[in-house]
């Protein structure tokens, strides 16, 4: 039974519709600007391996996540329910690949993203204060801590806070954009483009920056895995996503294409910090830009962690109202009406995990395990549009081609990132996988037997 369709009293344990088209645009720009670009512009630079092929990737990548959103706008549309992915592919039939889809969340991909934000922002803040080592790691354990208990007290707290971070999450984009598009030097942009190399190294070289750009777009399909706390999903939900997917290409490309011609992709790929190293080139800004970026940055990470701290639980909290995961993942607060004990295990996990790899290992195992997610969403709709039950309220247009041009394009990047990462992503996904479904048939069979 969908929150929609619970009484008052079914409603006192429920997480309740508290968030309007300002959160969902927030949750889905805020996750994605910063938490991706100011990690992995240096990473998506030394595997493009020149300034084009680095601008294109951003522009490709994005571009290929605008039939991403459409199909994620559609399926949100027609299951207004926390849970997202998970949901979808309960409702298509397949209740295996559901259990799989929160398994691989909760294991390989969503305490990593925790991981990785907070790791990234205890490296900026080394930009002021000498934290190395294990120190660093306490720093970004203590951010983790911060937000886990933000977002335990208050949802509509949250969003307001996410609102107010997204909003000054552009404003270093404006400003680096604005004053660095009038000193692009074209000669050093040209110079650093493998013209010789247009052959099949070129198009690897292409594939594998398009790839990891995979974490940098990932993201803007947040909001799904609350659509049961949004108002008047059916409109909300779909303007939301298609917004957030172009306010995020416009950013990234004018970013990246300023980057180009200020840095070279060496400059870039070496850097720990590579827009606050970019803002140093520009004029006017001099000596003092690092330091402006550094708190920028630091800003605009805070906001992506502070957002998935908030809604990646969801997914957990929805399958064990299912009866697929541990009964405790769907306690609400009596109080504050928030999966608090959902969001408490998953942020125990991730702190753990910063404490087990480091900040590439996470990027490159997150990469390949979100990819074959995402290929499976977009196959449940060719399944959902045959079934009496699935009634969108948005119906995406060209739909077998958006679906097709999604499928197929992430099933290429998912080629591609064995070309670039492929050691950490093959393990987390095969364990995933070979732990995942023995974990389901027993929670199945258990469920069986006691209805």
């Amino acid at each position: 039974m969908s929150n929609l369709e619970q009484t008052p009293a079914q409603k006192t344990n429920e997480l309740q519709r508290k968030l309007g088209l300002g959160a969902v645009i927030a949750i889905g720009v805020g996750t994605t600007v910063g938490s991706g670009i100011f990690s992995s512009l240096g990473e998506v630079a030394g595997a493009a391996g020149s300034s084009l092929f680095l601008v294109l990737a951003f522009l490709i990548g994005g571009i290929v996540q605008i039939p991403a959103n459409f199909c994620y706008a559609e399926l949100a549309s027609a299951f207004p329910e926390d849970g997202g992915q998970y949901v979808y592919f309960r409702e298509a039939g397949a209740r295996p690949l559901a259990f799989l889809c929160g398994w691989i969340s909760f294991w390989a991909t969503d305490p990593p993203s925790i991981s990785i934000m907070a790791l990234a922002i205890a490296n900026y803040l080394g930009f002021f204060i000498p934290v190395h080592g294990f120190i660093l790691k306490l720093v970004a354990v203590v951010f983790v801590l911060i937000f886990m208990f933000v977002h335990l007290r208050s949802v509509e707290g949250g969003g307001k806070f996410q609102t107010i971070i997204t909003v000054l999450k552009i404003l270093p984009f404006v400003l680096i954009i604005g004053i660095g598009a009038f000193f692009i030097r074209g000669d050093l942009f040209l110079s650093s483009t493998p013209l010789a190399a247009a052959g099949a190294t070129g198009i690897t070289a292409l594939l594998a920056g398009i790839s990891a750009t995979t974490w940098s777009f990932d993201g803007m399909a947040a909001p799904c895995y609350m659509s049961g706390e949004i108002k008047n999903p059916e409109k909300n939900m779909p303007k939301g996503l298609i917004l957030t997917a172009f306010i995020v290409l416009g950013l990234y490309v004018c970013l990246t294409l300023v980057a180009s011609g200020l840095l070279t992709v060496d400059e870039l790929s070496a850097s720990d910090a590579p827009i606050a190293l970019l803002a140093s080139k520009i004029p006017f800004i001099g000596s003092y830009a690092g330091t402006i970026v550094a708190i920028m940055a630091v800003i605009v990470v805070i906001g992506s962690l502070s957002s998935c701290i908030m809604f990646q639980p969801r997914i957990e909290y929805a399958m064990a109202k299912d009866g697929l995961f541990f009964k405790s993942f769907a306690k609400v607060h009596p109080k504050y009406e928030t999966p608090y004990f959902s969001i408490i295990v998953q942020c125990m996990v991730a702190i753990v995990l910063i404490f087990a790899t480091s900040l590439s290992d996470l990027l490159g195992y997150f990469t390949l395990v979100a990819l074959l997610k995402n290929f499976l969403t977009f196959g449940t709709i060719i399944v959902l549009r045959k079934k009496d039950n699935y009634k969108p309220a948005y119906r995406m247009p060209a739909r077998p081609l958006m679906v097709a041009v999604a499928m197929i394009m992430t099933g290429t990047l998912i080629w591609s990132t064995f070309v670039w990462a492929p050691a950490a992503g093959l393990i987390s996904a095969g364990v995933a996988v070979v732990t995942g479904l023995p974990v389901y048939y027993f929670w199945d069979r258990r469920n069986r037997k006691t209805q």
